[in-house]
């Protein structure tokens, strides 16, 4: 079992309701700032986003910051650099794209993320029936590989897609790209469909908006990423105090 995967363990063991934040690397020059503040607020993982040209999952708002970072020359390497002042403790997880992976080479990318701090990497791009050398890569190195479970997979395939997937499953509470939304979809069903085959901590992301809404979808499952509710206060200039706050609610909510 990867260590990202124990820690998270841990925290549901504890009977603690995971909160994870998503941020865009590179955003803005400060933004380990951002994730130092979100894991003082209570975050118990952080999700980093890569930023990548053609961000498939993303909706308008992690474009635009992608966007941004890119234009800034964020890249792999920098923000592997920048999180070398990072004075959290809490696990982290990347979030990228195929294209990155495979163009830095997949041995040298998982060890860049090992060195960096980071304990594992959602690939959604990535097929399951595609991703041995990646997983292969990652298991010499710690670093967990992160599969998606969505509202329209059957059956059998959660039951790969899950038994698969380490550290947690993410379970997409719509058929949508990532940003707000007004409900939690169909989280509840998709968490159910997990748990029918497997106890992989589990947590619901894609439109988890307001802390009324991540209170409800860890009603069933072990907690919620909130990403495109974050990166559009950033992209309208919040500071990282209110940032900070922001975050803070979401964490009194969960508990």
């Amino acid at each position: 079992m990867k260590n990202l995967e124990v820690d998270l363990r841990r925290v549901r063991d504890g009977g603690r309701k995971a909160l994870v934040p998503y941020f865009v690397a590179g955003l803005t020059p400060d933004w380990v700032r951002y994730v130092e503040a979100a894991v003082h607020a209570g975050a118990d993982a952080v999700e980093i986003g890569v930023p990548f040209s053609d961000p498939m999952m993303d909706g308008v708002v992690i474009q635009e910051g992608a966007l941004h970072a890119l234009e800034a020359g964020t890249t792999l390497d920098s923000l592997c650099s920048d999180l070398a002042s990072l004075s959290a403790t809490v696990p982290l997880v990347a979030m990228t794209y195929y294209n990155i992976v495979h163009h830095y080479g997949l041995e040298r990318c998982a060890g860049k993320l090992h060195e960096s701090g980071i304990g594992g990497a959602i690939v959604p791009d990535l097929s399951l029936e595609e991703a041995d050398p990646w997983r292969g890569a990652c298991a010499e190195r710690d670093v967990a590989t992160i599969f998606l479970v969505a509202p329209s997979t059957p059956p059998q395939r959660v039951a790969r897609v899950a038994g698969a997937s380490e550290g947690f499953v993410y379970a997409q509470a719509r058929m949508a790209v990532t940003g707000e939304a007004a409900d939690i979809g169909q989280a509840q069903r998709v968490v159910a469909a997990v748990r029918d085959v497997c106890d992989i901590p589990t947590y619901v992301g894609i439109g988890i908006t307001t802390p009324e809404q991540a209170r409800e979808a860890a009603r069933d499952s072990d907690g919620v990423i909130i990403g495109s509710a974050i990166v559009r206060r950033i992209l309208d200039g919040a500071s990282v105090e209110e940032v900070e706050r922001f975050v803070a609610a979401f964490r009194d909510a969960l508990d």
